[in-house]
C-alpha cells in the first residue's frame, strides 16, 4: 500500500481514550493497518454507491450507508 495516511500519534491516543494506560508501537501500527484497509473497504463500497445513484460526489450518506455494510453488527442498528 505504500506510506501510511493515518499518523501515528492519533491513533495512540484514540487507544488511550479506550482507556489504555500506555500504548506500544507495534499495537499502534497494527491498529493503524487495520483501521486504513477498513477505511478502504468503506471507501470502495461508497464509490460504488454514489455510481449506482449516477454520482461521481461520495457524499456523506454514501459513506454511512457503506459503513453500516461493511460493519454490520459493529456500527448502525443490527
Amino acid at each position: 500500500m505504500g506510506q501510511s495516511e493515518i499518523s501515528a500519534a492519533p491513533i495512540h491516543r484514540i487507544i488511550k481514550k479506550a482507556g489504555a494506560a500506555r500504548v506500544s508501537e507495534d499495537a499502534a501500527e497494527e491498529l493503524r493497518k487495520i483501521l486504513e484497509e477498513v477505511g478502504l473497504t468503506i471507501a470502495r463500497e461508497a464509490i460504488g454507491l454514489a455510481q449506482y445513484a449516477g454520482r461521481r460526489t461520495v457524499k456523506r450518506e454514501d459513506i454511512e450507508r457503506a459503513a453500516r455494510t461493511v460493519l454490520r453488527g459493529v456500527y448502525g442498528p443490527p
